[in-house]
């Protein structure tokens, strides 16, 4: 009998071994902030998505949910104008959001160690994704921000060369996924490359294809009303147009826009004379992607056959190429 007792207990504790937690679980604590509602959204493609709601009690609220994969989501409260990140994976995790600091601390995560301590760093100047993903080639987080910064800061060479030290591990990644497709892309609309021809609706609704300005060089200008980049760098691209328009060449401004009024409002308030072409579908719109678009402002000139002849011109640096590329008068 007792042989028996002993045996149950030896199974029981190595069942209770092997057992493995089917999903997340959030356990947080709240700085700055005792009650209210907290919110849990999943990060991608440069947005936000609402997936869940707690109720913060005592400065505490819970998540309980789970996921296929470690997966970038984000957390804020109603008090909060900005979200902060962390990765969610299938474990508890124990939870610090500072409300005033706008910061989250997260316990017994490696995958959120890698990340938040290359939170800031992955934006100072001198940073290294190559050194990150050689130190951690199986990490989301490094895949994560491979994709989400260096896609249009590494030379196309380069971004591929990093890409091959990813762990085969991660090839289920949708941050790998989207890579892949972000490097197919690079690699057609290289200098030399033909433009992959669109078609947009403009401010009255008309459709435009770029095909419709052959025998111009055009400027594919992607920006939108939201981005203070691009509308820095409008009066810029207004002084090319101007200085440039009799020598066969045109803008054509695409609009990463998602409202309206936001993108009429900029072009008047700008003086963009060029024509104007938005689906209004922020970073869900198929023609940034097309270019493999990452940031903006951003632009492509094509020469009159629609042939690539350079990439992302700004300030002096559009004025040279133009004036070294477009036919005297």
């Amino acid at each position: 009998m007792r042989q028996f007792i002993i045996l149950a207990l030896g199974l029981a504790l190595l069942a209770g071994c092997g057992q493995v937690q089917e999903g997340y679980r959030i356990e947080g604590s709240v700085k700055g902030q005792t009650e209210g509602q907290v919110y849990l959204k999943l990060f991608r493609n440069k947005m936000y998505f609402n997936v869940d709601t707690a109720e913060i009690v005592d400065g505490r609220f819970t998540f309980e949910g789970e996921v296929e994969q470690p997966l970038l989501y984000a957390l804020s409260t109603d008090q909060m104008a900005s979200s902060v990140q962390l990765f969610l994976e299938n474990k508890t995790l124990p939870v610090t959001l500072d409300t005033k600091e706008k910061t989250v601390a997260v316990t017994g995560s490696v995958v959120n160690d890698i990340f938040l301590s290359n939170a800031d760093r992955v934006h100072a100047e001198g940073f290294s994704i190559d050194s990150l993903v050689t130190a951690h080639p199986d990490s989301p987080a490094a895949a994560f921000y491979l994709y989400r910064y260096f896609t249009y800061q590494l030379p196309l060479e380069e971004l591929k060369a990093t890409r091959a030290k990813l762990s085969p591990a991660l090839s289920a990644s949708p941050y790998v996924g989207d890579l892949d497709k972000i490097i197919s892309k690079l690699e057609n609309i290289q200098i030399g490359k033909p433009a992959p021809d669109f078609s947009l609706p403009d401010t009255l609704g008309n459709t435009v294809r770029l095909a419709d300005f052959r025998g111009k060089y055009v400027l594919i200008d992607f920006w939108a009303g939201w981005c203070p980049h691009c509308r820095k760098e409008n009066p810029n691209v207004v002084a090319a147009y101007e200085k440039f328009k009799a020598r066969n060449f045109t803008v054509v401004g695409v609009s990463l826009d998602r409202d309206r009024k936001t993108w009429t409002k900029a072009i008047v308030a700008d003086k963009l004379p060029w024509t104007q072409v938005s689906d209004l579908k922020y970073w869900d719109s198929e023609i940034p992607e097309l270019y493999g678009i990452r940031a903006i402002p951003a632009n492509v000139l094509i020469d009159p056959e629609g042939v690539i002849v350079a990439k992302d011109l700004r300030e002096a640096a559009l004025h040279e190429a133009l004036e070294k590329t477009l036919p005297q008068k």
